[in-house]
């Protein structure tokens, strides 16, 4: 596992816990090389996104009990895939991200300028 830091250079903060996240489901958005997706951009899930995913062919807000996986809901938080994120902003519809439980490998993909644009924990 690659360290858990975020964008800022800072300890990884928790994304979420409800349901569980990340490529190890240890509710942080840690990474490893054999995260090919790169599940590092920490969430904030909206419906436009929501239904903007499941039209890409992701749905990540029907529930799979075989996966133990409840489904998102607007408001929930999630470790999303560093491309997925990029290619739903240029589509106008990334939804906001949370910078502290976003690790910083995201940055390899996404400029932080444009996460900064998106920010649910800046003032």
């Amino acid at each position: 596992m690659d360290k858990s830091i975020n964008v800022f250079g800072e300890k990884l903060e928790l994304c979420g816990d409800n349901p569980s996240t990340g490529y190890y489901r240890d509710d942080h958005c840690n990474t490893c090389k054999e995260d090919v997706g790169s599940h590092t951009v920490c969430i904030q899930a909206s419906r436009a996104f929501l239904d903007y995913s499941k039209s890409k062919g992701n749905d990540l807000s029907t529930p799979m009990p075989e996966y133990n996986f409840s489904g998102l809901r607007p408001g929930d938080s999630w470790c999303l895939c560093a491309a997925r994120w990029l290619e739903a902003e240029k589509s106008n519809m990334a939804p906001r991200v949370h910078l502290t439980r976003t690790h910083i490998k995201a940055l390899e993909i996404i400029p932080i300028a444009l996460l900064k644009k998106y920010a649910a924990d800046l003032n």
